[in-house]
């Protein structure tokens, strides 16, 4: 494997950074990035004082600096020792503010800063951790998205994910052999989704799942037949509720949420026209 130093370099936390850059090097997968993180950078006068760190690891150095003082420090040192650069965000925030007709304020950091937004993703990631698993089931009526599944079917880390996208999203386990509870009836315009997962699948995961906790009792959550039966019962009680259904098989967490979304958005565009 090619083996590379990135510098990441911000002038705020570097999430934004790190997400881009994570997933721009999943496209490389014969690269070996050893990554230096050098986030807050505050003044021209601290980029001056990390430079000698980036000489003695020479590589690629990315940055999302908003602040021209101290890009300036980074860029004419790169420009220098022939340090190869890629400004993520300048290019976006120039051509937004041609578009827009107006100049960026360059402050760093305000995509965190405690707005509406921000404590609007706090309460949704404590109800989705209250409502996970079936529990609280009263309280379904405040969700914005309800996920119904059988074991396995990534129903959990799903939910975690949308309510950091600020929804509210409970799950509730279908049990085999047993009718969805009854506070899934009467939730009116309530966006709910069913997930599905292969058999095959489940059979693998279950099976790691339980050599994980060292358990090895025959049991029926491991058994293929069961398993099959499991997914047709599930599919019969979502389709018949009219549930849409996402098979989550070959999804990742991300895409399963992505997936999830389109299908709210839909939901609230045909109630939004049904109430016109």
């Amino acid at each position: 494997m090619k083996k590379v130093h990135l510098h990441l370099v911000s002038d705020a936390t570097g999430d934004t950074l790190e997400q881009v850059a994570k997933a721009a090097l999943a496209q490389f997968p014969d690269v070996l990035a050893q990554k230096h993180y050098w986030p807050m950078i505050r003044t021209a006068r601290h980029m001056e004082r990390l430079l000698p760190e980036f000489a003695e690891k020479q590589g690629i150095v990315m940055f999302t600096l908003v602040n021209k003082d101290i890009e300036d420090v980074l860029i004419r040192s790169c420009d220098k020792n022939n340090w190869p650069y890629i400004s993520v965000l300048h290019g976006i925030i120039r051509e937004l503010g041609h578009h827009l007709g107006q100049k960026s304020i360059a402050r760093p950091g305000l995509q965190h800063q405690m707005n509406d937004e921000y404590f609007e993703r706090i309460d949704a990631m404590q109800y989705t951790l209250m409502h996970d698993d079936g529990q609280c089931l009263e309280g379904l009526k405040d969700a914005d998205i309800i996920l119904v599944g059988i074991s396995r079917t990534s129903k959990t880390p799903t939910s975690v994910y949308l309510a950091n996208k600020g929804m509210k999203t409970a799950n509730v386990p279908i049990v085999p052999d047993q009718p969805l509870p009854a506070e899934l009836d009467g939730l009116g315009d309530k966006f709910v989704v069913g997930l599905i997962n292969s058999v095959d699948r489940l059979v693998h995961i279950r099976r790691n799942r339980l050599l994980s906790l060292k358990e090895n009792k025959k049991t029926t959550y491991v058994d293929e037949g069961a398993i099959k039966h499991e997914v047709q019962q599930a599919q019969r009680l979502i389709s018949g509720r009219g549930w849409p259904v996402i098979n989550v098989t070959r999804r990742s967490i991300e895409e399963t949420a992505g997936a999830i979304m389109k299908l709210k958005y839909k939901f609230d565009d045909d109630k939004e026209k049904t109430s016109e």
